[in-house]
């Protein structure tokens, strides 16, 4: 009986001491869990909105921040990187094609025809709270947008613009569009770019048929390129002709001016010395005429006072 009672002792103390460890050893993991679960970090390209019993109270920036276990969740998102959405195909990570949605591609053009038209779309997160809480997928919802301008835009222009020259008026009035749906419905993604990837027939023979159209386009265009660059290289100097020839003109103009007014200031003086002596200038000016229009006439003074034609000065030999 004694040794009986002794054992059952011994027995009951080993599990008292079992159950103090266990209960320690638990009491320590909850520690544990509530030392690892009250802190968190954040990377530089994202934000946390912290909620406590599921209302957000935070936002915290990169870096590493505290919260209450149990009581306060963490939800991290993107902000600071910019993502991409793919319209009309998927791609994997390395960018290779994998696979072509046409119920997002083909589309029917202003002039009913029918294209594939693929598009890359840029976008960021703008607030972290209404990303989470405002909208249910968002991703989802600027899908669908674009979807639909795309479709809006693409189906009131004519096939050859959406397969040529149109593509930047499409990409910049499909994010315009995009964007006031957006800001409408209150949707806080910020869209960077919208781009064509790719557009084309949906079938072989009319891709070729536009493909030799791009070509005769390009083709013009360099023709159009050389005639500018003919014309560029002509003008200077057809410029450079027609400024000699002004200035020709304005030296004429001038020159001719001058001597109209040297032979007025000309006039002016023999009008003034015929006015002093009006004999002896008419006299003068008879006979520069004389000489003038006879040129090889001798001409005689006559000295006399009676005029006698036989008594002349002879000037000829006088000037010898």
């Amino acid at each position: 009986m004694k040794k009986t009672s002794q054992t059952i002792v011994i027995n009951s103390d080993n599990m008292k001491l079992t159950g103090r460890i266990v209960i320690a050893v638990i009491v320590v993991v909850f520690l544990a869990i509530i030392g690892f679960s009250s802190w968190f970090t954040v990377n530089d390209q994202q934000q946390a909105v912290v909620t406590t019993f599921g209302k957000a109270t935070r936002v915290c920036d990169a870096g590493i921040h505290f919260k209450i276990p149990f009581i306060q969740r963490v939800h991290k998102v993107d902000v600071n990187v910019r993502q991409r959405m793919e319209l009309g195909y998927r791609t994997d990570k390395n960018g290779n094609i994998i696979k072509l949605v046409e119920d997002e591609s083909k589309m029917i053009t202003g002039d009913f025809n029918i294209v594939n038209i693929d598009f890359f779309i840029d976008y960021r997160i703008t607030d972290p709270i209404k990303y989470l809480f405002n909208s249910t997928e968002p991703e989802t919802i600027l899908m669908n947008l674009l979807q639909s301008q795309v479709r809006n835009v693409v189906g009131s222009t004519n096939v050859d613009n959406v397969l040529t020259h149109g593509r930047n008026a499409i990409q910049s009035t499909v994010k315009e569009l995009t964007v006031q749906e957006l800001e409408k419905y209150d949707i806080v993604l910020s869209l960077y770019n919208v781009t064509i990837q790719d557009s084309e027939p949906p079938n072989e023979e009319v891709s070729i048929a536009f493909k030799n159209v791009q070509t005769a386009s390009q083709l013009a265009e360099k023709v159009i390129n050389e005639a500018r660059a003919y014309e560029n290289a002509k003008i200077p100097n057809a410029q450079a002709d027609a400024n000699k020839l002004i200035n020709n003109a304005e030296y004429l103009k001038t020159n001719r001016i001058n001597e109209a007014k040297m032979q007025i200031a000309m006039f002016e003086a023999i009008y003034q010395e015929y006015s002093i002596n009006p004999h002896i200038t008419k006299t003068r000016m008879y006979y520069e005429m004389i000489k003038e229009v006879l040129p090889g006439v001798k001409i005689y003074i006559d000295v006399t006072e009676n005029g006698d034609t036989l008594k002349f000065l002879p000037l000829d030999d006088l000037s010898k």
